[in-house]
């Protein structure tokens, strides 16, 4: 682990090197600005803590970054769930303290960023609330999620709190187990086989108040028992199919089948490490390393330091290169997905600025190439509307009627 608790994997995709990508044909730029397009896991609220970092401003590739306000109009997208990540620190009472504060930081950033911007951005809460604003093509519609339950695990409470805040989607768990639930990536394997009787409660909390829960980052198990024991259809926000590669973030056919079967949505993940095999690098790491420990955290170094500091962070990837997927390789996620659940039981979401982006697919101004090619699997206008967004808006939509029952 790196710094914010960051696999190398993730460190190295969001700083690989950016290769031109051809744009869409007029025709599918058009038929995809007809839709209704967001992701369901933006991790730009890491990038919005930075002093440095404006969404007004076009930014990549200046700094690597691949969300921000002009490159969402120039992709075609209205929004977005903009998650408050949590690092996994310790499994105890000081742990969970320092998730909580954490996490209520960085929806206080998120909020900041709305305020500041009213003009262009609005903070969301429905389904509806999106659709209206997407349709009326004045401002970006901003949901927030949780990505990782830590921050509650210590009171589930701070549930109710949190959905004050604003969030409507919650994961309970991320890179590795915590109080709630397993991960699919612990390496030391399972803790309690799959939810904790805490982690039981927190599905039920989040049903009564009409959160969407997103099985992202959860152990097979784990996402399983949160199909089964929802009331209402879960997500997972970011992920991919393991036939097409079988890597543990990547979910079985039989639990997409399950659920599909549920109502639940899979939301397809952009991220070359669980696409193709990267194999280590022990030179790069070492590398990496020593960058890191002369560095200190990006996010909050004054401009001059943090150019020097992406400058050498460049050179060093551009020695070691990482193998990168392609936007083919994502085509591929989708299609078998579609396949095994069912058109209206699947999504997007690049994992932009979390480590997202492949070759041809870097970041959201890609969009509308990635409907030329799904155009070109045989997906129709209908299949892409459900795609873009009208499948995981069914999804919050049905958590918040359910909500309390």
């Amino acid at each position: 682990m790196l710094k914010f608790g960051l696999p190398l994997a993730i460190l190295l995709a969001s700083a690989a090197p950016v290769m031109a990508a051809p744009r869409a044909t007029p025709a599918a730029k058009a038929l995809h600005e007809s839709l209704i397009v967001l992701d369901t896991h933006f991790d730009t609220p890491a990038n919005m803590a930075s002093p440095s970092f404006d969404m007004r401003v076009r930014h990549q590739p200046i700094d690597g970054s691949q969300v921000d306000y002009p490159r969402m109009i120039e992709g075609g997208v209205d929004g977005g769930f903009f998650a408050i990540f949590t690092p996994q620190g310790p499994n105890s009472v000081q742990g969970n303290q320092a998730a909580r504060d954490h996490a209520l930081l960085r929806a206080v950033v998120i909020h900041e960023m709305v305020a500041k911007n009213g003009d262009v951005f609005q903070l969301v809460t429905r389904a509806e609330d999106a659709e209206n604003l997407a349709k009326a093509g004045k401002k970006k519609f901003v949901f927030i999620s949780m990505e990782n339950g830590s921050p509650v695990a210590g009171d589930l409470s701070l549930m109710k709190t949190f959905y004050d805040l604003g969030v409507r989607m919650m994961s309970p768990v991320h890179f590795a187990n915590n109080d709630l639930a397993d991960s699919a990536t612990d390496p030391k394997g399972p803790t309690h086989g799959g939810l904790s009787p805490l982690g039981r409660q927190f599905v039920a909390e989040a049903n009564r108040l009409g959160v969407l829960l997103d099985a992202s980052h959860a152990s097979d198990a784990t996402t399983e028992q949160m199909i089964e024991l929802s009331k209402a259809p879960i997500i997972l926000s970011h992920s991919g199919v393991r036939a097409a590669y079988d890597h543990p973030r990547n979910a079985p056919d039989e639990l997409i089948r399950k659920l599909a079967a549920k109502g639940g949505v899979i939301q397809l993940n952009a991220l070359s490490g669980y696409m193709i095999d990267t194999p280590p690098n022990s030179e790069r790491r070492a590398a990496l390393v020593e960058l890191d420990k002369a560095y200190g955290d990006p996010n909050v170094l004054p401009a001059d330091r943090l150019k020097a500091y992406r400058d050498a962070r460049r050179a060093i990837l551009a020695k070691y290169p990482v193998p990168r997927a392609t936007i083919d390789d994502l085509v591929k996620h989708i299609v078998h997905a579609a396949q095994v659940a069912g058109k209206d039981h699947i999504g997007l979401s690049g994992d932009f600025d979390g480590g997202g982006g492949l070759d041809g697919f870097d970041d959201i101004t890609d969009f509308p190439m990635l409907t030329q090619k799904l155009l070109a699997a045989g997906f129709t206008k209908d299949d892409l509307a459900g795609f873009w967004g009208g499948n995981a808006l069914r999804v919050l939509k049905q958590a918040d009627e359910m909500k309390g029952k």
